[in-house]
């Protein structure tokens, strides 16, 4: 389906401008676009073979925007300005160099309360944008980083606010309330000198992407799966003599393969780098007998995070006991604080109610349980000897998804073990989404 915006290339001229090509070359162009052109063969063949059904990303795009209109309406916000390429997929499913631009602010977009979509698109990329329907107008990104803009900055970003007001003025019935989800502080100096009160878009995006219509959770059944896929060859491959860099570079390929983006983290160690956790994958060379534990972090198909960890045991060496005690401990954490679940339930229950070790003893991880859709996601459900200094309530909905974690490793030292499961709350309790094995040769 064609859902080609407006392009509007008449603004003033600025470095990286976006340039219109000919129709012909757009059209041409259109139908190269990886969003026309889906997954590919591989993904989607081990989808039929699954039984797991694609999903309609119309449905999908219609719903997201209107969550996202939905909070800007509840906080009376004129629109909301999005910076980060999450949020901007999200509201428009367009992509464009999603990574690079995370770090490089080149590209954003203004979501009205009602009315047309306006992507601010980096230079000569207007094509990107013809498979979604909710991106109604182009226009050149003007961008006041110092990679483009050197010390010119102020002047940019008195330019970029001027478009930006403007538009709000013209568009938005005299509300000059505006959500922003982050942004330089001369951005900020110069939106508020063009008379705009600014807000927390992260608050507007964080509450939007919380609950998943039907059809996202297709998008995420098809993700795990595809994932899940790339875990089992990066398994198969598994053998002592690897450096732990070595081992990881199969998950990113595997997940490439299926029309995945990127893998967040590098979380992958063996044997004594497993504890502490959040060792990133090294040289190491992994020994016969080592635990190897990682956190996919992975950004898989049609954009969906499947955050799901795993600990194997390396080689034909038994387990010891001590490791055996360690992944037994792990697994019954992840099993106690999943099977619980239910909607209605607040984050302060599910803090107080969570099976925990004692923090004296065991290194644990960060939280219990964090949100996931595009990437991780609110709510963050703290541990209970820290839920006074950071915990935040609100209640578990059908249809958000959570991920349940367990890291298990004793302050005296000795193995570490990290487990995780992707959990869908459904309208009656709950839904494990990932189902890669654990390791039963580990439990005792």
């Amino acid at each position: 389906m064609n859902h080609t915006p407006l392009i509007v290339g008449k603004h003033r001229a600025k470095i990286g401008a976006l340039q219109t090509p000919s129709a012909e070359t757009v059209k041409y162009a259109e139908t190269l676009n990886l969003h026309t052109l889906g997954p590919g063969h591989l993904a989607v063949s081990e989808w039929e073979a699954a039984g797991l059904e694609q999903p309609d990303m119309d449905i999908i795009r219609d719903y997201r925007l209107e969550r996202v209109r939905k909070y800007l309406r509840k906080f009376d916000y004129a629109g909301v300005i999005l910076w980060d390429p999450l949020n901007i997929r999200y509201a428009t499913d367009t992509t464009n160099m999603q990574v690079w631009v995370t770090h490089n602010a080149t590209r954003y977009c203004f979501v009205p309360a009602e009315g047309n979509v306006v992507l601010f698109e980096f230079s000569h990329c207007d094509m990107l944008s013809s498979h979604t329907q909710n991106v109604h107008e182009i226009r050149p990104a003007n961008s006041w980083a110092y990679l483009v803009a050197g010390d010119r900055y102020e002047e940019q970003a008195k330019a970029w606010a001027a478009e930006m007001a403007d538009i709000v003025r013209e568009r938005c019935g005299g509300n000059m309330r505006v959500a922003i989800d982050r942004c330089g502080y001369d951005g900020m100096a110069a939106l508020k000198a063009e008379g705009i009160e600014i807000h927390n878009g992260e608050e507007v995006m964080e509450l939007a992407r919380e609950i998943k219509c039907d059809e996202e959770i297709k998008a995420m059944r098809c993700a795990v799966h595809s994932c899940e896929q790339a875990i089992g060859v990066m398994h198969r491959a598994m053998q002592p003599g690897m450096m732990e860099q070595e081992l990881w570079s199969y998950l990113h390929a595997e997940n490439i393969k299926r029309g995945g983006e990127w893998i967040e983290t590098r979380l992958m160690a063996s044997g004594p780098r497993c504890n502490p956790w959040y060792q990133e994958c090294s040289s190491r060379v992994i020994e016969n007998g080592d635990l190897v534990a990682f956190d996919t972090d992975l950004i898989g198909t049609y954009g969906i995070c499947v955050d799901m960890s795993r600990t194997w045991l390396c080689g034909d060496k038994p387990p010891t006991a001590a490791q055996k005690d360690i992944y037994t401990k792990a697994r019954e954490q992840i099993r106690r604080n999943t099977e619980w679940l239910r909607p209605g339930m607040t984050y302060e229950e599910m803090t107080k109610k969570s099976f925990c070790y004692d923090p004296s003893e065991y290194r644990t991880y960060t939280i219990l349980y964090h949100g996931v859709g595009l990437c991780d996601e609110a709510p963050a459900i703290y541990f209970p000897e820290v839920w006074d200094q950071f915990g935040y309530n609100g209640v578990l909905q059908p249809g958000m998804v959570i991920c349940v974690e367990s890291y298990l490793g004793r302050k005296s030292g000795g193995p570490g073990v990290k487990l995780e499961d992707q959990v869908l709350i459904t309208e009656t309790g709950y839904e494990v989404l990932t189902h890669y094995p654990f390791e039963d040769e580990l439990l005792l």
